[in-house]
């Protein structure tokens, strides 16, 4: 099988000559000369290394896998552990739809995703009737057990600015959902009242 491109060892067609890219692009090229680069020798292209490979045979996609605009086709192989699901799937398939890897908004839907993932779990959670439990799942009993104080102080540690915060950020949204559970059942036994 012969392929260009991304996950191959052939190099892909350079769309521009470097003339034409220094006149685009102020400043491109700075590096070209190899006394400005240690690593030039190791980037010289080698056409007879010794090395044996070929591309390997296509893993089966089963479902529309998600990659980068940048790469026009999947690795040989890839994960299948953990399919996209859900509104976290979505906002993961969108991010890896339309924009680049060098785009700060991509990663930042990543971390969103992440974080509705965590809420997608927690109420999968309840649904199961097996909800998590923050006591042990946090970890926050070997504060008790393992020196949690000590290790703190006197350490010259850089995190106890922010410390004050992690019992908030941990148990913060648990009480913020025992208190609309509260008001939940609160104003629907009013309603049944009436």
């Amino acid at each position: 099988m012969t392929v260009t491109g991304p996950y191959t060892a052939q190099r892909p067609p350079i769309t521009e000559s470097a003339e034409q890219l220094r006149e685009r692009i102020p400043g491109w090229g700075a590096d070209l000369d190899p006394i400005n680069r240690p690593s030039a020798t190791r980037l010289q292209w080698q056409e007879n290394t010794g090395a044996h490979w070929e591309f390997p045979e296509q893993q089966v996609e089963r479902w529309p896998r998600e990659r980068s605009v940048e790469h026009r086709m999947l690795p040989p192989v890839f994960g299948t552990a953990q399919p996209p699901r859900w509104l976290s799937g979505a906002i993961r398939k969108y991010s890896y739809a339309t924009y680049s890897e060098g785009r700060a908004v991509r990663w930042l839907l990543f971390t969103l995703a992440d974080r509705v993932d965590a809420v997608e779990n927690h109420l999968v959670s309840f649904l199961r009737l097996r909800p998590d439990n923050p006591i042990t799942e946090t970890g926050v009993l070997s504060e008790f057990t393992h020196h949690g104080l000590r290790s703190r102080f006197g350490q010259r540690r850089a995190d106890p600015k922010h410390q004050w915060l992690d019992p908030v950020i941990v148990a913060g949204p648990w009480v913020a959902a025992a208190g609309v559970a509260t008001s939940g059942v609160r104003k629907l036994v009013g309603a049944v009242r009436h």
